[in-house]
């Protein structure tokens, strides 16, 4: 049975979209607006959804969002957990976890990303999609609002995406695909009847004989912290720190990326906090 509250969920999204400041969410303020808090436009590019299904939401004539959907508005308007759960009543939905990797993002964790303004930082959960990043992670990886949610994926990214594939140095890059697929192989026995995993799986053996083949070796292993070597289009290589903290409640983990003071690693992060998520053309002499 259809229990979606339309008139109440429009009204608490208007409201609650009012409430977020455009730097709330990493995003400049531009010209004058004419309302306060974020513009549907944005909300939407955030949740990773077109902008009629949002505005459809917000006029009390869309559908039933489903759990997938909740959490992304949820994340892009910084609801708190009481909100979340509110939401969540709105469309008839239990706000309890799913029977799979939790797309949804606490609050405390959402705080921890924005106050780590000189780290790069993300959230990923056991499938490897992103689900929350900071600005500077999106300076030193790519734009990920700026990608569709299925692509939002890191996995997907390393097997598909060359550019993606090119930012690692051949050490690294083996390391990664090889522990990333093993990680994945321990999410999928997690989750034997997750929908998400299934599809990536799918969808990688299709487009990478490289992932089929080690996809096939049966290897698993856990994600663990590592030094990476990153080449960055303006700043040229970088060597980090990446360390991984486990947060158990979702099966998520937070991914920070680090150079020790003083180092050349250090002092192009401090650039790649200035430069942003611009394009910008390196001129060489």
């Amino acid at each position: 049975m259809d229990r979606i509250n339309r008139a109440e969920l429009a009204a608490f999204l208007r409201s609650r979209r009012e409430l977020v400041l455009p730097s709330d969410v990493g995003l400049e303020g531009g010209e004058r607006r004419r309302t306060p808090g974020l513009r549907r436009e944005e909300v939407a590019r955030l949740a990773g959804m077109s902008v009629d299904y949002y505005a459809r939401l917000e006029q009390a004539r869309g559908p039933r969002p489903s759990r997938q959907m909740l959490g992304a508005i949820a994340r892009a308007l910084r609801l708190s957990d009481d909100e979340r759960s509110h939401l969540y009543y709105l469309t008839g939905e239990p706000p309890g976890p799913p029977p799979g990797p939790s797309p949804e993002v606490r609050p405390g964790v959402l705080h921890l990303l924005d106050r780590l303004d000189d780290t790069p930082a993300l959230l990923a959960d056991a499938k490897y999609d992103v689900l929350a990043w900071n600005p500077l992670a999106a300076a030193l990886l790519t734009d990920f609002s700026a990608l569709s949610p299925g692509e939002r994926n890191l996995i997907w990214r390393y097997f598909t995406d060359p550019q993606a594939r090119a930012r690692h140095d051949p050490e690294g890059a083996w390391r990664f695909a090889r522990e990333s697929v093993a990680d994945l192989r321990a999410a999928s026995a997690r989750y034997p009847d997750d929908p998400g995993i299934h599809r990536l799986v799918e969808r990688l053996l299709a487009s990478s004989p490289e992932f089929a083949e080690l996809w096939a070796g049966h290897d698993v292993t856990v994600r663990r912290s590592a030094r990476k070597r990153i080449n960055h289009p303006a700043v040229g290589w970088l060597e980090l720190d990446c360390e991984t903290l486990h947060v158990p409640e979702g099966d998520q983990w937070v991914v920070l990326y680090t150079a020790a003071p003083g180092t050349p690693s250090y002092e192009a992060l401090r650039l790649l906090k200035v430069i942003g998520t611009q394009d910008l053309q390196v001129t060489r002499p």
